[in-house]
């Protein structure tokens, strides 16, 4: 069996070695499988791809490819997976944080007939202010998306080569891979693993981008905050009715009382914000479709172990002199 192992790197260079090493004991431990060692180099600003190429130059199982800039963990995910050809293929993180060692049983497992094998982390060890987050988000993910993701369930996983094929057949730009992971189906079986702390480096997942990650993930899979806007209306409207009703039989039972000033404001302030919120959950939706509609790659390559041999068979080459 041929074991392709897919590495999307940012900004790693401190844990680059480390990881190399773990992967190659793992690799060991799989005598009778043919191993690569993909890198991809989403467009790091430090000492990243140049640690690639001295390992691509020094180890025949490892190869890399590096973004003209930053597209992202799912891009990079995306590259991986397009280029290459094992019967399975792992997807782990640069920091050490999804263990090696576990290669030798997820390929049992494989062998055993499952086409996934995730790996799924236990909590123990977080920070409180991530951990509480995180759970909640599981929790509003599998209330609302048509689709079942598990607490702990990352990236780190094996995939078949059909379960390849079927990901590499969803063309869609804005890629939530856990939700797909889950999409394509197949059979799938969990391997749990205890919460690793990170070895080099620090993360780059801010506050910030882990609420457009979470955003993303609750509007890939489904359509339900445009139903939930038209439940939000029909109550409005409701309300609405029945405040005129009262305010009409009011008047003919009281007279006309001028008084109301903060009642008016308060309604309008409130109806103003909910049609803004209406108005951000289509604006949402209608943004997705514009950058699907333009059709651009999700990621440009600037170099690749490939090319830069190539380079250097070009300059080696002799040239014919001039007579």
């Amino acid at each position: 069996m041929r074991l392709s192992i897919v590495v999307p790197c940012y900004n790693e260079e401190p844990s680059i070695a480390a990881l190399h090493a773990a992967l190659t004991t793992a690799a060991t431990a799989l005598p009778d499988d043919e191993v690569e060692i993909l890198f991809v180099d989403d467009g790091s600003t430090d000492g990243t791809l140049a640690a690639l190429r001295d390992l691509a130059t020094r180890d025949p199982a490892v190869r890399y490819i590096s973004f003209s800039r930053n597209f992202g963990k799912e891009a990079a995910m995306l590259a991986g997976l397009q280029r290459t050809q094992g019967d399975a293929v792992v997807l782990l993180d640069a920091d050490l944080q999804h263990p090696p060692h576990l290669l030798p049983q997820m390929v049992a497992l494989y062998k055993q007939g499952y086409d996934q094998v995730v790996a799924v982390r236990d909590r123990s060890g977080e920070p409180t202010l991530r951990r509480i987050p995180a759970r909640l988000f599981y929790r509003a993910v599998n209330r609302w998306v048509d689709v079942r993701l598990h607490d702990g369930a990352g990236d780190f996983r094996l995939l078949s080569r059909e379960v390849v094929e079927a990901l590499l057949a969803l063309p869609e730009y804005h890629r939530f891979s856990k939700g797909l992971f889950s999409w394509v189906g197949f059979d799938t079986i969990s391997l749990p693993f205890p919460h690793e702390p990170r070895q080099a480096g620090t993360s780059t997942w801010s506050f910030g981008k882990l609420f457009n990650y979470a955003l993303d993930g609750l509007l890939s899979f489904n359509h339900k905050p445009l139903r939930l806007v038209v439940y939000v209306g029909l109550l409005q409207t409701l309300i609405a009715l029945g405040y005129a009703i009262w305010v009409v039989v009011k008047a003919a039972v009281e007279g006309v009382d001028m008084p109301g000033y903060a009642t008016l404001i308060s309604a309008v302030i409130g109806m103003g914000g909910v049609q803004l919120m209406v108005l951000g959950v289509i604006g949402e939706y209608i943004g997705r479709i514009y950058h699907e509609s333009k059709r651009r790659p999700h990621f440009l390559i600037r170099e690749s172990d490939s090319t830069r041999q190539a380079g250097r068979d070009r300059a080696a080459r002799p040239r014919a002199r001039l007579s």
